[in-house]
């Protein structure tokens, strides 16, 4: 199939689609300090995908546990629950011609409401909530929608620079039907100031890249009395891809 007119999407020939590099960041973005000695010191090489590659897993709902989706209760001792904005999560993960992608895999994990994950290396001095593991996981309907419930996470400092803040987010893993598939991507809140200000981000040249990252406050999808609500889709490929942070060849 021929490009459109006034297109970046390449004819589809391959398993796989190509990314534009002028709408993902450098690799190499010196004001996010680690970016430096992680970036290629050489030209990239594209290789074909093995049949191993292409060929995968097929996942379905009954791989997933009964609170999987619920970051709030899914490691809360019974009768609490996580401390923190309760909020839900969701959106669809399209492709690149806005059509539901089901079947797929997502994977969450984040801070908790002070701002610290539950890693042995996270040295924040926020405290852990004893009731918040950070993570849980979800499969895509036929239209590709996804939800899941969990508590706003805080932002937190980290040594790329004397006073560098991350902003609120939470980080996603897409895996699609072949082991080559897995994409990684953050999503970030509406309205947050730390966004414009944080290292990576700013790694992102274009505005409306960022903004794909940003999920939007849904007001109709909120549960009165109980959660917030924010919509998030992720587009895998084409012209409106989201921004993920794995290599640029391939998907």
């Amino acid at each position: 199939m021929p490009a459109e007119s006034g297109s970046n999407r390449r004819p589809e020939t391959g398993a796989f689609f190509q990314r534009d590099r002028t709408w993902h960041p450098p690799a190499l973005t010196p004001g996010y300090k680690s970016s430096v000695l992680r970036s290629p010191q050489k030209a990239l090489l594209s290789f074909d995908n093995t049949l191993s590659e292409i060929a995968g897993p097929v996942f379905g709902h009954a791989m997933l546990g009964e609170l999987d989706a619920d970051l709030i209760y899914n490691f809360a001792k019974p009768g609490e629950s996580a401390i923190g904005e309760r909020i839900i999560v969701h959106g669809r993960v399209l492709d690149e011609r806005g059509v539901g992608v089901p079947g797929v895999l997502i994977e969450f994990w984040q801070a908790n409401a002070g701002g610290r994950y539950r890693h042995k290396k996270d040295g924040y001095l926020a405290p852990l909530d004893p009731n918040f593991g950070g993570c849980g996981r979800t499969i895509t309907g036929q239209d590709g929608g996804y939800a899941f419930r969990t508590v706003k996470p805080g932002p937190y400092p980290w040594p790329n620079g004397p006073n560098d803040w991350r902003p609120a987010h939470i980080h996603f893993s897409v895996f699609g039907h072949g082991f080559a598939q897995r994409l990684i991507t953050q999503m970030y809140f509406e309205g947050d100031p730390l966004i414009w200000k944080c290292p990576i981000v700013r790694g992102i040249a274009d505005k409306a890249a960022i903004e794909a990252l940003t999920a939007s406050l849904d007001t109709q999808a909120t549960i009165p009395m109980d959660a917030l609500a924010y919509k998030f889709d992720i587009v895998l490929r084409g012209r409106r891809s989201s921004v993920f942070e794995n290599r640029l060849e391939g998907n």
